[in-house]
């Protein structure tokens, strides 16, 4: 079986096989489409800034194309957002923004009031929020792809919403810990809110642009990296390390609860662990808010460092996390063909299916075909 799934995919697949594997090799790395032209730009940037600084095109893109780029992908994720979704999915959506969002930047601006916005044991709060107010959505496809229902894969809506600046901006600002301009917070929400008109209006255009966070992507993490000096990498690297775990234990915990207590799931509450990541996309985030705010701009750097060592960290913990506590309770599902593994390695799919869906018999936002999918896990199984 599994040699003709790999048959099968490579007859498939468009595209010529590559001399380099370097697409392939990245995302070996979890979250290695962002995380390694980030360390690449870092390393230009500590070792060769002059590079960045001969103007034109060449400084246009390697250095200054970070926020332009980013708000393309705003845009782009929010036309994979629609309008046709089930109660079960958004059910399943809000649950997943109370435990990975809103209830993880409450207690962490509520922290910001006690001990300020310097943080403790040398995490800012500007780190702790950016690590804990989003999640991951290719972690989240890729592991619901092989182990969630319907609903869950429906879910990703809460990363397409939770993805950005937005929750970060909105919560600093509501808890007077940072001066965010209302129009600032419109500006960060609009090319979201413009996605999502624009996608529900042309499913055309909506596939024409699936394939932009895999374009766009490398290009900002790489102009990102270039205002990260490796010393102070260095210098929070290990507490980058803890604010990743932190965050996906704290976070998971939240989830499983969320699961087990609001969706009633049961034996599938270890689903919910697997939202406990943070997006690569977050590792922009810091820098936002340092523009927005002077007030932060003295904690940025360390903090982009320790944001992304929490992406590494939480890419590869909550799935194998997750994947334990469904096992120990008996929740596991079958995998279907071409599903993925745990640490979110997508296997025999279609090329843009990282985007919405996880399997090549997934259709939009995931839902499988009548007689397809995993093996249900009880007599009665629930969407």
């Amino acid at each position: 079986m599994a040699a003709g799934s790999q048959h099968k995919s490579t007859a498939q697949s468009p595209y010529p096989k590559s001399k380099v594997p370097l697409y392939d090799g990245m995302n070996k790395i979890p979250g290695g489409l962002m995380l390694i032209p980030l360390i690449l730009g870092s390393i230009v940037g500590t070792f060769a800034p002059g590079f960045l600084a001969l103007g034109n095109f060449t400084t246009a893109l390697f250095q200054a194309s970070a926020l332009p780029l980013i708000g393309v992908l705003i845009f782009a994720t929010g036309m994979q957002i629609t309008l046709r979704t089930s109660g079960p999915v958004l059910a399943t959506s809000a649950v997943i923004l109370l435990c990975k969002s809103i209830i993880p930047a409450t207690i962490v601006v509520l922290l910001g009031q006690m001990v300020g916005i310097e943080g403790i044991l040398g995490v800012s709060i500007l780190a702790l929020l950016v690590a804990v107010d989003n999640s991951n959505g290719g972690i989240w496809l890729a592991f619901t792809g092989r182990y969630g229902r319907e609903r869950d894969r429906g879910a990703y809506i809460a990363s397409a919403v939770n993805d950005g600046p937005f929750f970060s901006l909105l919560f600093l600002g509501v808890a007077g810990l940072a001066e965010i301009p209302f129009t600032l917070l419109l500006a960060a929400v609009i090319p979201l809110l413009l996605g999502v008109v624009v996608g529900n209006l042309d499913a055309k255009w909506t596939e024409v642009m699936r394939p932009v966070p895999n374009i766009v992507i490398p290009f900002f993490a790489f102009a990102l990296g270039t205002g990260i000096n490796l010393g102070n990498v260095l210098t929070g690297g290990l507490s980058g390390l803890v604010v990743g775990l932190v965050a996906t234990l704290f976070t998971g915990v939240l989830g499983y609860f969320g699961y087990r207590w609001l969706l009633r799931r049961g034996k599938e509450s270890g689903i919910g662990i697997a939202s406990a990541t943070t997006a690569g996309n977050a590792i922009a985030t810091p820098a936002i808010i340092g523009a927005a705010d002077p007030t932060f701009a003295p904690f940025v750097e360390i903090a982009t460092a320790q944001v992304a060592s929490a992406v590494l960290v939480s890419a590869v913990l909550a799935p194998l996390l997750a994947a334990y506590v469904l096992k120990r309770q008996g929740g596991m599902r079958d995998a279907p063909d071409g599903a993925v593994d745990p640490a979110g390695e997508v296997k025999d799919i279609t090329p843009h299916s990282d985007v919405i869906g996880t399997t090549e018999n997934d259709t939009r936002f995931g839902a499988t075909k009548p007689g397809t999918g995993p093996r249900p896990i009880d007599d009665n199984p629930r969407l």
